[in-house]
């Protein structure tokens, strides 16, 4: 009889109001005495002193701690094997950037590594690989799930809203990257995992039926963000990002090709995926509310986003990955997609 298959999880999920002034404790029932810390830009002033004195009142010592600003897989490399051997655990706090380089960072020195994002600006914190610079080209690379999630829900409400409204699009569009996984399954060219499935189901239905007055309510937050980390494990089960994504990302990854400066990564995702959730006809309206009520549509029309970027990474999606099979790699539905961005009401109010 063969036995099922074996997860990592995360050994520290805290989630919650004034989580990051507990720190100290959550490291210290793990066993974790000594660590290193990465800090995103200018957040040692912000939150510097209540981190380390959460640590210093648990008797955890700091081997070091910085400013971190690259993504460069170079510099990282180099950062990473300079870290003391002492190093039991690697910390970072602060945005994507610093998310990923530390996690790279501990995956190479085979270090637990504990993930404390200031912002729910996507599932990054909770993922098992890293968006890294190799070769000048934003490239994902390999990691681990975290050891350790810790998010302050205080901390996320006092970030820009753009960065929930960020986090909203990456959350609502695991419904067509799911809807792309099965496609892809029935035409073939892959194996859904019906666990990793389930997960990612539950995680984006408990989302979107969240109550709120506003999307800084404490409940809608936290459940933004428990989501956001129940993706990570989806992904951990499929052994892939399959489960959460799918056409939308590949839009957002060509944008990111196509345009100087892109816009968050969840901003990009929110559009694409109520682009696609019409093109496959499958819970557009749950898509379209979720993103009209929360203020996403919004948000996105003061971006002046423009429509031909858009129907230059629809045609540029299927080479993005080029071994998966979703919707946009078959060309009746990027000409569907192209159609939409041309004639759609909302999108004609967003996209210029």
């Amino acid at each position: 009889m063969q036995t099922g298959k074996g997860i990592s999880i995360p050994s520290i999920l805290k989630v919650g109001k004034g989580a990051l002034t507990k720190i100290g404790s959550y490291l210290k029932n793990e066993g974790i005495e000594q660590a290193v810390i990465f800090f995103g830009n200018g957040l040692i002033d912000m939150f510097g002193t209540d981190v380390m004195n959460s640590l210093k009142q648990e008797d955890i010592k700091v081997l070091e701690y910085s400013e971190l600003d690259t993504v460069d897989i170079d510099e990282i490399i180099t950062l990473a094997f300079a870290m003391p051997n002492k190093t039991q655990a690697v910390i970072s706090i602060g945005g994507g950037k610093v998310i990923d380089a530390g996690k790279y960072a501990a995956f190479l020195r085979n270090l637990p590594f504990i993930s404390v994002p200031t912002s729910s600006s996507s599932d990054g914190f909770s993922s098992a690989s890293a968006s890294l610079l190799v070769h000048g080209k934003r490239t994902s690379v390999p990691a681990r799930l975290a050891y350790g999630i810790i998010v302050d829900t205080q901390v996320i409400r006092t970030a820009p809203e753009k960065f929930i409204y960020s986090g909203i699009g990456d959350m609502i569009s695991k419904i067509t990257a799911l809807y792309d996984w099965i496609y892809e399954e029935k035409c073939g060219y892959s194996e859904v995992n019906d666990f990793a499935v389930m997960i990612a189901k539950k995680a984006v239905n408990s989302f979107v039926r969240t109550p709120y007055e506003s999307i800084k309510d404490e409940l809608f937050l936290k459940e933004l963000v428990d989501s956001l980390a129940m993706s990570g494990i989806a992904n951990e089960i499929a052994g892939s990002s399959a489960p959460t994504s799918g056409s939308e990302h590949l839009i957002s990854h060509a944008l990111d090709k196509i345009l100087e400066i892109p816009q968050l990564h969840g901003i990009q995702v929110g559009i694409a995926t109520y682009i696609m959730s019409k093109v496959q006809d499958h819970r557009y309206v749950r898509v379209e509310t979720v993103l009209r009520e929360t203020g996403f549509f919004d948000y996105a029309a003061t971006l002046k986003m423009k429509r031909d970027d858009f129907i230059k990474a629809i045609d540029m999606a299927p080479s993005i990955k080029p071994f998966r099979h979703t919707y946009l790699h078959e060309e009746n539905y990027r000409e569907a997609a192209k159609k939409l961005v041309l004639e759609d009401e909302i999108l004609s109010k967003i996209l210029v």
